[in-house]
């Protein structure tokens, strides 16, 4: 079992860091990619956060542990290995790894997730950090405050994802993406998702988005179609979220 230091130390070598080019401490906000993995979208939103004078970082699950895209669409994306659940160790240690930096400040910080990346962030949210939980034998020891803001792109809240409805342990912000038309979810399962966090002291914002899931990735697979119009909305949004928090 990995401690949130030897966690860290795996994941930053496969962190992308984007901000202003200074050493201030400025706020930060992680980006966690879905089950497909690192994507040519994410970068647009890191850009977007620097214009709004924060620090994004890329966050890369599975290049740490080698996986492939294949390997991860045939596994992940299916539900076969890595749930939500269990990409959580990495959540917090990113977290934990990004807040101790000099040129972040700690106390500003927002987790932003998209599909099954926004599912670990709502895993994450609902599940004790105690040691020997989310995979990590020190996870008590994060000493982190509460995230400044969460922001979910579509977070997958399928039947698969067991905890949508717990109660989160640390009200906060939140920004909540639906797509219109998501072969994941139904926009009434997702609003259902939003009004159950609301009444846990959370303030929910709720946007549906016209598309399908996915639909600011630029390609299209299978159900999923790149929609550039709402994909620009969605990023305007993205960085008005920042700026309010900030």
């Amino acid at each position: 079992m990995d401690t949130l230091a030897s966690r860290w130390a795996a994941l930053e070598p496969h962190v992308i860091v984007v901000g202003p080019d200074d050493d201030l401490p400025r706020p930060a906000v992680l980006l966690f990619h879905g089950c497909g993995g690192l994507r040519s979208h994410l970068p647009r939103y890191a850009e977007v956060a620097k214009a709004a004078g924060w620090r994004a970082f890329i966050v890369d699950s599975y290049g740490p542990r080698g996986w492939t895209r294949l390997r991860t669409l045939l596994t992940v994306c299916t539900n076969m290995s890595f749930n939500g659940l269990d990409r959580t160790g990495d959540l917090l240690a990113a977290w934990h790894g990004v807040a101790a930096r000099p040129d972040v400040d700690g106390s500003k910080i927002v987790l932003g997730g998209w599909s099954h990346g926004g599912w670990s962030i709502m895993e994450l949210m609902v599940n004790a950090w105690e040691d020997g939980a989310l995979g990590l034998k020190d996870a008590s020891k994060h000493g982190l405050s509460a995230p400044a803001g969460i922001w979910l792109a579509y977070a997958y809240v399928g039947f698969l994802a067991r905890n949508r409805m717990k109660p989160w342990h640390t009200p906060t912000d939140v920004y909540a993406v639906t797509c219109s038309r998501d072969h994941l979810t139904t926009v009434r399962n997702a609003e259902k998702v939003n009004d159950a966090i609301r009444a846990r002291g959370c303030t929910v914002e709720s946007w549906i988005g016209e598309g399908t899931h996915a639909f600011d990735e630029p390609t299209s697979n299978g159900p999923m179609k790149h929609n550039p119009e709402s994909t620009l909305k969605m990023l305007e949004r993205f960085s008005g979220f920042l700026k309010r928090l900030a």
